[in-house]
């Protein structure tokens, strides 16, 4: 079966949405499946993602391991590191 795949839309907040300079970011139809994909596509496409080690990835609207499929219709946000104290 051959896979096709739609553009993803993932919602942005914090230091990501500085860095996309939106609050959303539209991928066009590119082979991401995983959050580890969805991973390496921002940090090759925005390398300001690489200072950044421990931002998370939320996939309907839980945090998600590297190896979480995702597809075009799931609400995908990149959740920024935070600090407190």
């Amino acid at each position: 079966m051959i896979q096709i795949y739609q553009d993803m839309k993932v919602l942005c907040f914090g230091i990501a949405r500085e860095i996309i300079g939106n609050s959303e970011l539209l991928i066009p139809n590119v082979e991401i499946d995983t959050v580890s994909s969805l991973k390496a596509y921002l940090k090759s496409e925005y390398p300001e993602f690489n200072v950044y080690k421990q931002f998370q990835i939320a996939v309907n609207q839980e945090f998600a391991d590297d190896d979480r499929p995702i597809c075009s219709r799931d609400e995908i946000a990149i959740i920024p590191p935070v600090s407190g104290g």
